[in-house]
C-alpha cells in the first residue's frame, strides 16, 4: 500500500474476528516496531506480546472494561523504559524520551498492521498498576499504550479531522 493511502485507510477498529493473526504477519509488525526511530537510537521501550485469553481479559478490566481487548487475538503493550533513556539523557530521558520512543514504536506497529490487512485501535486509557501486574513489569518500566491487533469485524467510516489551518501555525502559536 502506498504510504499516503495507508494513512487514509487507517481506522480505529473496536470489533475483531476470531481468526488468529499469522506468525509471519506478527513478526513483520514487530520488525517495523524495531525500525522505529528513537532518542539516541536507544530504543527506550519494550513490547509485551499478549495472546493468552485470560491475560487479555485482565487487560480489558485494567482498561476500564474495554471489551474489544478480549476480542483481538493479540495485544501489544508498549512500555517506556526510563532507565534505558535516563542513562544518557537524565530526567528528560526518564520522563519524556522513553515515552516518545514507545509511542513512535506503537505508531509503527499500528501502520504496519494496517498495511498487512489487520486492524488496531490505540488504547491509552488504563490503570498503569493493573496493566503492569498483568504483564509482569515494575518500575522503571511503565505501560504507555496498548494496541489490540486482529482482523476487522467492522469497517468504521472516516472521522472528521480539523482543518490544517486550525492546527498548523507559522512561526508562532
Amino acid at each position: 500500500m502506498e504510504l499516503f493511502e495507508l494513512f487514509a485507510a487507517r481506522r480505529s477498529v473496536r470489533a475483531f474476528e476470531t481468526r488468529e493473526v499469522e506468525e509471519g504477519k506478527l513478526s513483520r509488525i514487530l520488525e517495523a516496531v524495531n525500525s522505529a526511530p528513537s532518542a539516541g537510537n536507544l530504543q527506550g521501550y519494550g513490547v509485551v506480546v499478549v495472546r493468552d485469553p485470560e491475560a487479555r481479559a485482565r487487560l480489558a478490566k485494567a482498561a476500564g472494561g474495554q471489551g474489544f481487548l478480549t476480542q483481538a487475538p493479540v495485544v501489544l503493550v508498549f512500555c517506556a523504559d526510563a532507565r534505558r533513556s535516563g542513562e544518557r539523557y537524565g530526567p528528560r530521558g526518564e520522563g519524556l524520551y522513553c515515552v516518545q520512543d514507545a509511542t513512535i514504536a506503537c505508531t509503527y506497529a499500528m501502520l504496519a498492521a494496517r498495511d498487512l490487512g489487520l486492524a488496531t485501535v490505540w488504547v491509552g486509557a488504563f490503570f498503569d498498576d493493573a496493566v503492569s501486574e498483568v504483564i509482569g513489569i515494575a518500575p522503571p518500566l511503565r505501560p504507555v499504550a496498548m494496541l489490540p491487533i486482529g482482523y476487522p469485524a467492522e469497517a468504521p467510516s472516516p472521522r472528521p479531522r480539523r482543518p490544517l489551518g486550525e492546527l498548523t501555525h507559522q512561526e508562532r502559536w
